[in-house]
């Protein structure tokens, strides 16, 4: 018996938008969903959000309450897991499984000058200092 596939399914755009305030808010409602998306898809239809919702639960991507009128969506995975997921599928698929390559690109015109500075600080406070690496603890 083969052990079933414990990553989370992989979201459309459009469901990506619907976790994403999910995530920021909390469980919803599909109009309280509707509601916060509209700040940045006015175009987007009550009942567009309502089937997508439906669609993203028969995924597995939300959780359903349905003890009350009025469904409540809860995300089904925590955005750190799914973010990993579709991170190792670009990895994988766009940069030959090459995370440096990943990296160079992003390097190369998606970063702004404070988000390289951030990057450089990160850096910095994870590398280990070479006298520490033999654990003696000498300078």
């Amino acid at each position: 018996m083969s052990r079933p596939d414990t990553r989370p399914p992989k979201p459309t755009a459009a469901e990506l938008d619907l976790l994403r305030v999910i995530w920021r808010q909390g469980p919803s409602t599909a109009r309280e969903v509707h509601l916060a998306l509209q700040v940045e898809r006015p175009e987007v239809q009550p009942a567009t959000v309502l089937r997508l919702l439906q669609v993203m639960h028969g995924k597995g991507l939300v959780v359903r309450d349905e003890s009350q009128r009025s469904h409540v969506y809860a995300a089904a995975h925590a955005r750190d897991a799914l973010q990993t997921n579709l991170l190792d599928e670009l990895i994988q698929k766009v940069f030959s499984g090459s995370g440096k390559a990943l990296v160079m690109a992003a390097l190369e015109g998606h970063v702004s000058e404070g988000e390289r500075d951030e990057i450089r600080r990160l850096l910095e406070e994870t590398e280990v200092p070479p006298a520490d690496q033999g654990g003696t603890g000498h300078a």
